[in-house]
């Protein structure tokens, strides 16, 4: 699945437990007639793709949808959802190819219509 956007925060890398499992937050506001703000995690070693993308850049997600059941202490059975990120790419546009204006091109030597054509068509 996928989630396209703009990057509207990217949080510090988070540290929990004694084993160091790492967690890194970004929210991505999408573009549609009503905008959804999704917050995507980053675990482990994906939380450094997050590393060159600033808030405010157009990208494109690729995510995984999680989902967990825990035990409540009297026995009672409770879900929970994460959506967690694996990819990331930025949807910039590409610079323009570099085409000179048309004056510096220099014009066509008039041709008789006696050359022969080589078009195929």
């Amino acid at each position: 699945m996928e989630v396209i956007g703009k990057v509207k925060l990217i949080s510090e890398t988070q540290t929990f437990g004694s084993n160091g499992f790492r967690k890194r937050e970004l929210v991505v506001t999408t573009d549609e007639q009503y905008p959804q703000m999704i917050m995507i995690e980053f675990v482990q070693d994906k939380c450094d793709l997050l590393n060159n993308y600033s808030v405010g850049q157009d990208v494109k997600v690729s995510i995984n949808l999680r989902g967990r059941e825990w035990i409540n202490p009297q026995g009672e059975a409770k879900y929970f959802n994460s959506v967690q990120g694996w990819r990331i790419e930025s949807l910039a546009q590409a610079a323009p190819s570099q085409i000179p204006p048309t004056e510096q091109f220099q014009a066509a030597p008039d041709l008789s219509s006696d050359e022969p054509d080589d078009l195929p068509f």
